[in-house]
């Protein structure tokens, strides 16, 4: 059958946006072609200056097609039928009577695909949702990057139409320097295409020019002993640089491998798109990179190789020049000092009264999660400051890292720089509101916490144990480092009780806040990154197992914010108290979108929140305990009489609202009539407290095992029995039953909200 190949050739597409411009043309096309009663199999490409799309299987036109359209009754009046014969076109001859109404018959004449694929293109461009685009001439046409030229062939013979002040054609161009003459050349089909691009040195594929780079990249390193550090991110973004790529092995100078790694690493990636190189006998980085050309060079790379080292070499000068002017003693004081400055929010202060409030939080959390709050504390203090630092301002990308390192080449004394007193969580006086007490630690530290030198300064020796002696100060450094994590769902989690302590601490507050303003995300926008953070908070939870209840979490960071007793609050802060309500549904919804990811049910995880349960753990639990059960036939048949039970009971409470609360009085059956009754009542009396049980136990698991001894009287119950007896007083009795097996149901999940 025919083929369509389309490519939308321009200057520079960016790499980031390569790939999703692919989907979308691909998308956009299927969804026209679909419009027109088409289908095809699509094929996008996205490289460095084209988009191209490939479908096959389409018709050379569509088929006639006939429709059939209901109108009026031939009794109705005759306005009805005047107004029928105006829709359709149509006479009242051509119209055919059936069952006393009348049919019209549409028939609507095929078209060209051609003449289809011509309207189509254009309106594909005209509302391509690029992320960012540009005009350029003279038109109010649209374009990531200026567009220089259309090929569009359908069964080998070119689509004619313009957009963009461009007409269609059957040309293109290979890569800019290579490929010969330079000259555009012509083609016929998309295997001619393919062809001809490779040969004027141009890979259409991004999974073919991802192929090369690795290879190429491991083949270099591997003939020097060395291995590549491999960086799936950075390789998808140089596959997009390069229409012919080709790894070139560099070499840097090996004085810069005094730099940390992640310095060095950021460096090549985030400014010259190198790839970093490993030497696995010393067991660090290599005083080497990859480079990805987009050229053949006919030295081997040697000019190129020499020419990136000289621009690294640049890079990493600066680097130094951060690296030795941040750990000049006072650094961490004087960027304390310049956090006070740092707007966070203009709602939400500054970025010191920021850190503050995290101090506050993970001197609260820390008990829980198994961490010393002093530690945490600390950590907490100083876990923002490098954001002040030369090194972070030059690679953001570094934040949290430095500090780290930073943090690592200190020294704990007496003398020299003071660091300032602790922050403090608020004590149970000072949430009932009986004043602000003293810092805590400072009964023993006379108000000081312990001052703090780099390596290398003579300082006063200290006497007395100090937090950031021994191991205290890699943990401190550590959950500095760490406590931004996950960043992603492919990030790793923090486990270590300090970090954890800091990490939760970080993200409920940036949570409590931006919620307490009315920032919440909205459809797709969520500026602030909240959905990453309350998935944050879920992930490191669920990972330690933490047994940390949401609400009180929140109630307490909300209390830091607005309290202006305390050195973190905001004074004057309202906060939108209706919003903080929400924060719990938010994270049900981040909660399912998790378990959905692990095949879970969404409904079992509303059906477990609506109980009003914010502990985590035990939330999955229960909807893991649920899932199982659910997928048994006991569990089934019992969701089934559940649901029988709760219409009836919706029923009768709609006919008579007053009536329902008669219902609850459940410990006054009355009359058991028949041994159906008399077996469920039975059951109820020794299922409901089994239920109990375990449910205390947080045995969830025994749980449904006693639920499920219910499966077999309620089936036996609505069989034989009829709830709406005659008789007032056994109706009564049936409805209260009915409630039992509700509300033991509800002990469990709200049944209501699971689907089936």
């Amino acid at each position: 059958m025919p083929q369509l190949l389309l490519e939308l050739f321009s200057e520079e597409i960016p790499a980031r946006m390569q790939a999703g411009a692919a989907r979308d043309l691909e998308r956009m096309a299927r969804e026209h072609l679909a419009k027109a009663g088409l289908e095809a199999e699509l094929v996008s490409f996205g490289g460095p200056r084209r988009l191209t799309l490939v479908a096959e299987g389409l018709p050379r036109s569509t088929p006639d097609r006939e429709e059939e359209l209901k109108g009026p009754r031939t009794s109705a009046p005759e306005q009805a039928l005047e107004g029928f014969l105006r829709k359709t076109g149509l006479s009242k001859a051509q119209l055919t009577e059936r069952d006393g109404t009348w049919f019209a018959t549409l028939t609507t004449p095929g078209r060209a695909t051609a003449d289809i694929v011509a309207e189509m293109v254009p309106a594909i461009m005209t509302s391509f949702p690029w992320p960012k685009s540009m005009r350029s001439g003279t038109t109010a046409f649209r374009w990531v990057r200026p567009l220089k030229r259309i090929l569009c062939l359908f069964d080998g013979r070119v689509v004619p139409f313009e957009a963009g002040g461009i007409a269609s054609g059957d040309l293109t161009e290979g890569h800019r320097f290579m490929g010969g003459d330079h000259a555009p050349f012509a083609v016929r089909d998309f295997a001619s295409y393919r062809a001809a691009l490779r040969d004027h040195s141009v890979l259409l594929d991004a999974a073919e020019r991802r192929r090369l780079i690795l290879d190429g990249a491991r083949i270099a390193c591997a003939a020097e002993g060395l291995e590549l550090v491999e960086d799936e991110g950075l390789l998808d973004e140089v596959s997009g640089l390069a229409e012919w790529p080709v790894p070139i092995l560099g070499r840097m100078d090996p004085a810069f491998l005094d730099l940390p790694a992640e310095v060095i690493r950021t460096s090549m990636r985030t400014h010259q798109k190198y790839f970093a190189v490993r030497d696995p006998k010393a067991g660090g980085l290599a005083p080497r990179f990859v480079v990805v050309a987009n050229i053949e060079p006919k030295d081997g790379g040697a000019v190129i190789a020499a020419g990136n080292a000289k621009v690294l070499s640049a890079r990493l000068n600066d680097a130094r020049f951060f690296w030795d002017q941040d750990r000049a003693p006072g650094s961490f004081e004087k960027w304390l000092d310049k956090l006070k400055g740092v707007t966070f929010h203009a709602k939400l202060g500054t970025m010191a009264e920021r850190v503050a409030r995290i101090e506050a939080l993970a001197r609260e959390i820390a008990p829980l999660v198994g961490a010393d709050p002093e530690l945490a504390g600390i950590a907490a203090r100083y876990c923002k400051a490098d954001l002040a630092s030369g090194m972070v301002g030059e690679f953001p990308e570094l934040q949290g890292v430095m500090g780290g390192y930073y943090m690592r080449l200190l020294s704990p004394s007496r003398g020299g720089e003071a660091l300032g007193e602790p922050m403090t969580g608020l004590s149970q006086a000072e949430k009932a509101g009986e004043g602000v007490s003293a810092p805590r630690g400072s009964e023993d530290t006379g108000g000081a916490s312990p001052d703090l030198r780099f390596d290398g300064v003579a300082n006063t020796p200290n006497p007395d144990p100090s937090p950031l002696e021994g191991e205290g100060r890699g943990v401190i450094a550590d959950a500095i480092r760490d406590h931004y994590k996950p960043v992603g769902p492919s990030d790793s989690v923090p486990t270590a009780p300090v970090t954890v302590a800091v990490a939760l601490a970080d993200k409920i507050d940036t949570l409590v806040g931006f919620f307490a303003i009315d920032e919440k995300p909205t459809g797709s926008k969520d500026p602030y990154a909240l959905r990453r953070s309350a998935l944050g908070v879920i992930r490191t939870v669920l990972s330690s197992q933490l047994r940390l209840p949401l609400t009180s979490r929140f109630e307490f960071a909300a209390m830091v914010l607005e309290d202006p007793r305390f050195p973190a609050g905001l004074d004057g802060m309202m906060l939108s108290r209706g919003s903080l309500k929400e924060l719990v549904p938010f994270f049900a919804d981040r909660l399912k979108v998790l378990l959905r990811d692990e095949g879970k049910r969404h409904d079992l995880v509303d059906a477990v929140f609506a109980l009003g349960d914010d502990d985590l753990v035990r939330v999955v639990r229960r909807v893991e305990a649920l899932t199982d059960f659910l997928a048994t036939e006991d569990g089934s048949n019992l969701l089934a009489g559940y649901k029988r039970a709760t219409n009836i009971l919706k029923a009768e409470e709609k006919k008579n609202p007053a009536e329902a609360e008669l219902y609850r009085l459940t410990e006054q059956l009355g009359a058991l009539t028949t041994p159906e009754e008399e077996k469920l009542a039975a059951a109820l009396r020794v299922e409901v407290g089994a239920v109990d049980e375990a449910l205390e136990a947080e045995d969830f698991t025994r749980a449904m095992h006693h639920l499920a001894h219910l499966r077999a009287p309620v089936d036996a119950f609505f069989e034989t029995v009829l709830v709406n007896a005659p008789d007032p007083e056994v109706r009564m009795t049936r409805l209260r039953l009915l409630t039992q097996v509700r509300d033991t149901a509800n002990r469990v999940a709200d049944f209501s909200l699971i689907s089936g």
